[in-house]
């Protein structure tokens, strides 16, 4: 610091230059003061006065004082706004420095911390002196010291029973302070996992990983299954005899503990080498897959779409299984629930009256029947399973939450269509063509309800002639980023003054998928080539509007020109209706 305030300070002119006060001969101390040039002044007067006037050497002697005293005084104050100058860059150096050192340095956390560790180290050392009470008040006390009869052997006493205090003090320490620590309660962290940015390779080999941890519990479902279907006659009629065996021995849990334990047994020797494939199934081997490194962005597009299509799927059936099971317990459907209800209290009743021994050996024999030769039965004659087999008829009844809300939407719409039919029928005398037109218009159903109810429409909004069905197609918005977002399929409808795209996607929040355009906001309709690298025109629609930064494509179209030339259509007839009839179709 003080090096760089020495350049600092020598970068103007250096203090030689100036003008020294001390050893100069004509100046002292005294000359510096504001009143010195006056009094000169008034005595330079003096002299004039009393001078010859026809001497001239006194008054240039006297010109040339002023000027000496003059230029004393400015090279004085050139000093003095010097020093002033480095005075101040000196203390702005040091506030920087200051506050720089604050910046590194934060005093109050260290502060925090540092009360925080006395707190922690106070409490041990109560902890520690409390545990040390205890296990003195529940030890022995020591017999009591014989009583000095000198005050000088009093002292030497006193110091007897310090030593053995802080030795028995040290024991303890020593002996049960490591325990002690292990004791130390601490704040529980809250780490916050770093979450990976979506790659096409990871997703994959997650993927692959899943498929692979699964494939034990896949291939033991699969020899179950073979076993209950009788794939290998000898290998089911063995495992039949050996299993009814042990439950009329009572012998079933330590048989599953047997086979859990040869399991392991054999698991042990494959892992040290030994070749020991015991299947009843054959395993077949899927062709491993050489990871791609050099992969084009259409490729990493496709695999991200097909990993992504299996974890869909898989998720879905999970998504099944556990809202069935929710569905089940929560008396949504009664007449179901009701059955496991009564099941339960005839199980509740007859394992306290039956002794347990007699109700494992109903349970496993009931067990090994239902297995061996039940399900064999219902396997290979599926109209039998579907008419008398109980656990699958529930489990196939149960439904999920799509399906009630499919069904709360289908009673809402019946409800409502009632009271419109009975009023159709009340007033006769209206005319026939608008009655007919309002029914088909509010009869008309997307494959998720009504038309005006999917799409938040009027009841007078309903698709065109040529468009009853819809068209096939996929949306493809290059606005957003994510893959799932970015290309829907669904089914594309065109009315009087929209022009709508009902998503086919099988979550319950499809809705919020659906597109509605207005005809009249459309900047732009062209027929569009999605892949140039494809043969003909194309298969899709671009259509252009103020909300989006890119235009819109509905690719994949098979009925390509047909729907293009209706949307151009309605839509010069909505913005130009005298041009309608000259409607052109420009291609991309």
């Amino acid at each position: 610091m003080l090096k760089r305030l020495d350049k600092i300070r020598f970068r103007g002119p250096k203090r030689d230059e100036f003008l020294d006060l001390a050893e100069s001969p004509n100046a002292s101390d005294s000359e510096c003061n504001d009143d010195v040039p006056v009094k000169q002044r008034s005595s330079i007067k003096d002299t004039e006065e009393q001078r010859d006037p026809a001497g001239s050497g006194t008054l240039t002697m006297s010109a040339a004082l002023n000027q000496d005293y003059k230029m004393c005084d400015s090279d004085r104050l050139n000093e003095v706004k010097g020093h002033l100058e480095i005075a101040l860059l000196e203390k702005h150096f040091l506030q920087e420095e200051l506050r720089k050192l604050r910046e590194e340095i934060n005093v109050d956390t260290l502060k925090q911390e540092l009360e925080k560790e006395k707190s922690k180290r106070v409490d041990l050392e109560q902890k520690m002196n409390e545990i040390l009470r205890s296990r003195l008040e529940d030890s022995p006390p020591p017999p009591p010291p014989p009583k000095p009869q000198v005050p000088s052997v009093n002292g030497t006493g006193d110091k007897q029973k310090e030593t053995l205090r802080s030795r028995l003090w040290k024991w303890l320490y020593e002996r049960f302070g490591v325990y002690i620590e292990d004791f130390r309660f601490q704040p529980e962290e809250n780490t916050v996992e770093t979450e990976e940015p979506l790659s096409a390779k990871r997703l994959t080999e997650n993927m692959r990983r899943l498929k692979r941890g699964a494939k034990p519990v896949t291939n033991f479902m699969r020899n179950l299954s073979a076993l209950s279907s009788w794939h290998s006659v000898y290998t089911s009629a063995i495992a039949f005899i050996i299993y009814m065996n042990a439950a009329w021995h009572g012998w079933v849990i330590p048989m599953f503990l047997f086979l859990a334990i040869l399991r392991l047994s054999l698991n042990y020797l494959i892992a040290k080498g030994w070749r020991i494939q015991w299947s009843i199934v054959p395993e077949v081997s899927e062709p491993m897959e050489p990871p791609k490194e050099d992969l084009t962005v259409s490729e990493k597009f496709q695999l991200v779409l097909d990993v992504a299509q299996k974890a869909q799927n898989l998720f879905g059936k999970m998504s099944d299984v556990l809202e069935k099971i929710k569905n089940l317990f929560m008396w949504v459907q009664p007449e179901i629930t009701q059955k496991l209800y009564v099941g339960l209290w005839m199980a509740f009743i007859t394992s306290c009256l039956l002794p347990y021994k007699l109700l494992g050996f109903m349970i496993g024999f009931y067990a090994g029947i239902k297995f061996f030769i039940i399900d064999f039965i219902f396997k290979s004659c599926p109209k039998l399973r579907d008419k008398y087999d109980t656990p699958y008829i529930v489990w196939a009844n149960l439904p999920t939450d799509p399906q009630l809300k499919e069904r709360n939407n289908a009673t809402l719409s019946r409800r409502q269509i009632q009271p419109t039919v009975a009023r159709g029928a009340q007033s006769a005398g209206m005319s026939c063509g608008i009655g007919r037109e309002e029914e088909s218009g509010r009869a008309y159903n997307t494959k998720r309800g009504p038309f005006h109810e999917v799409f938040n429409l009027s009841e007078n909004e309903r698709p065109l002639p040529v468009c009853e069905n819809g068209w096939r197609c996929c949306l493809i918005n290059r606005d957003r980023k994510m893959p799932t977002d970015y290309i829907r399929n669904g089914v594309l409808y065109v009315t009087e003054n929209y022009l709508c795209f009902e998503s086919s996607s099988s979550r319950a929040a499809s809705s919020k998928k659906n597109k509605v355009i207005k005809l009249h906001d459309i900047t732009d309709i062209q027929k569009y080539k999605v892949l140039s690298v494809l043969p003909g025109s194309g298969m899709g629609i671009s259509i252009t509007t103020p909300s989006t930064l890119k235009p819109l494509v509905f690719g994949a179209m098979i009925h390509r020109d047909e729907a293009f030339d209706a949307i151009n259509t309605q839509y010069m007839k909505i913005v130009n209706p005298t041009a309608a009839t000259t409607v052109t179709s420009p291609e991309t």
